[in-house]
């Protein structure tokens, strides 16, 4: 695994880290667990114009209030259950279990598209035969997510960034941030009727518009990422891993 310097900004400093083994230990400075999250970049060309799918989190949210984001959210107990990494290019699933549990692997891939499903309303899915007793047993309900015939599918889905949220914070995130193309989106890319109500505002920005947006930081440092891979095919050598510690801010490569 490679390491580089980010180039962030003229005010950020760049420190020397803990082995990448110990990013998720504890830093002394709070005892709130480091969980599991997943992401999805949704990327869809509107008039030759890559855009991407952003929503605004509530005033009173806990983490990044009033913030315009990605879908996504933490990885939930059950999310393993269903296994859809076979879907995943073998050299992304590699990168996706380095420097990480094993057997996660699943339940993140699994997350993401849920989260994508419960924030927006839209289905990353396929149809599958409804007498398939196993598969029926295996697939979440997710409020109607399968109802119609469908099962998720992570077909198209990229693993490109990874970050951890700083110290300090009322709540920290492993995050594992997905690119994957709205064509890959089952039924209309324009219908957010079954989105929950955790992200307002959801709309298709594009691309040079996105930065006008109320953003956390580590939003632009990913679409900084995304900018790059678009100009490049959409396929990464390698994905960064963006660690804060108590006197560190660095890239990783994975």
């Amino acid at each position: 695994m490679a390491r580089t310097t980010p180039r962030i900004g003229k005010t950020d400093t760049v420190f020397a880290i803990a082995s990448p083994a110990r990013l998720r230990q504890s830093s002394g400075m709070n005892d709130i667990p480091v969980r599991d999250a997943a992401t999805v970049i949704i990327l869809r060309d509107i008039g030759d114009v890559p855009h991407i799918l952003m929503g605004q989190r509530g005033k009173s949210a806990a983490f990044m209030p009033s913030k315009f984001v990605f879908p996504g959210g933490a990885v939930d107990d059950a999310d393993g259950a269903l296994d859809l990494t076979g879907d995943l290019d073998p050299e992304c699933l590699a990168r996706l279990r380095k420097e990480a549990d094993f057997s996660r692997a699943p339940a993140l891939v699994t997350a993401a598209i849920r989260e994508a499903w419960e924030e927006t309303g839209l289905r990353f899915a396929r149809p599958h035969a409804s007498d398939d007793p196993a598969l029926n047993m295996a697939l979440p309900d997710w409020n109607g997510f399968s109802a119609t015939g469908t099962r998720p599918s992570a077909t198209g889905f990229t693993f490109v960034f990874r970050a951890i949220t700083p110290p300090g914070r009322p709540r920290r995130f492993d995050a594992r941030f997905f690119m994957v193309s709205a064509d890959h989106i089952l039924g209309d890319p324009d219908d957010f009727s079954a989105a929950s109500d955790e992200l307002s505002h959801l709309q298709w920005v594009a691309m040079p518009e996105i930065r006008k947006l109320d953003l956390p930081f580590i939003t632009e440092v990913v679409l900084a990422e995304i900018r790059g891979l678009i100009a490049n095919g959409n396929r990464p050598q390698s994905v960064p891993f963006f660690y804060h510690g108590v006197t560190a801010s660095e890239f990783l490569r994975l």
